[in-house]
């Protein structure tokens, strides 16, 4: 009965034009507690809802997060802003997450760095709420806010590490991104306007006010993107350096304030 089940299940995703179908597959059998919780959650996968909100959480870097529906689910490709901040951080550093969403890189953040000061924000009372749970084991409490309006102006000069993955698409290819993202994510955490950077250039343009001597502003673009972002860190008069994986499609767009 188990196989049958797995194949029927695994059918049904195929159907729905699900890619990895197999994978999904295991991870709705092993969350289901019964056949009918199992076939409404295969039924929310293949009305186009992310794997990840269906079954409530998401592996990120090692660490499992707490996913609601209707908010922006941390990318498999963020794993590599996440390892950059976590290589930038010592202990007891400062760091700062700006549009955390559901808090994914504050919590590998602090769960690999002991002793780090930690404040994490987003302007999408959704994710706030979810991230407070993913960061309540760290005794971190996310606030509601835009960019540095939510900061605590004690944090000025004093961020060693400002990491924000950023909205980045271009508002005229939101059309274009997969059903499960256009229909099921908030555009906010999407949309980055015209050209994908504007979000990016309100952080940079801020940020030598917040940043540490020798702090860093880290964020994700593609690569198409990488080059216009560093030069946006340029014009802040942040150092530009760029970690590219070309796997994964993504640029980390790295600024660093001079040091004193």
């Amino acid at each position: 009965m188990e196989a049958d089940t797995r194949t029927q299940t695994i059918a049904a995703l195929r159907a729905a034009g699900c890619v990895f179908a197999e994978e999904e597959a295991e991870l709705l059998l092993a969350s289901a507690r019964g056949a009918e919780e199992l076939a409404a959650m295969v039924a929310r996968r293949c009305a186009g809802e992310p794997v990840e909100t269906v079954v409530g959480w998401v592996d990120f870097c090692g660490v499992r997060l707490t996913v609601d529906p209707g908010v922006f689910v941390p990318r498999r490709r963020t794993q590599v802003l996440a390892r950059v901040a976590v290589a930038a951080t010592r202990q007891g550093a400062t760091v700062v997450e700006l549009c955390c969403g559901a808090g994914a890189i504050a919590a590998v953040v602090a769960a690999s760095v002991t002793g780090v000061r930690l404040f994490a924000s987003d302007i999408d009372p959704a994710a706030v709420r979810c991230a407070r749970r993913n960061l309540a084991p760290y005794g971190v409490v996310p606030v509601v806010g835009d960019l540095f309006d939510a900061v605590p102006a004690a944090f000025a000069g004093a961020v060693d590490v400002l990491v924000a993955n950023v909205p980045y698409v271009p508002s005229a290819a939101v059309a274009y991104l997969p059903a499960e993202a256009r229909e099921h994510e908030p555009r906010i955490a999407l949309d980055g306007g015209a050209d994908g950077l504007d979000v990016l250039r309100r952080i940079a343009t801020a940020a030598p006010h917040w940043l540490a001597p020798g702090g860093s502003l880290m964020v994700e673009t593609s690569l198409e993107q990488a080059g216009t972002a560093s030069t946006v860190m340029t014009e802040s008069g942040l150092r530009p350096d760029l970690v590219c994986d070309d796997d994964l499609e993504v640029a980390v767009v790295i600024g660093r304030a001079q040091s004193s």
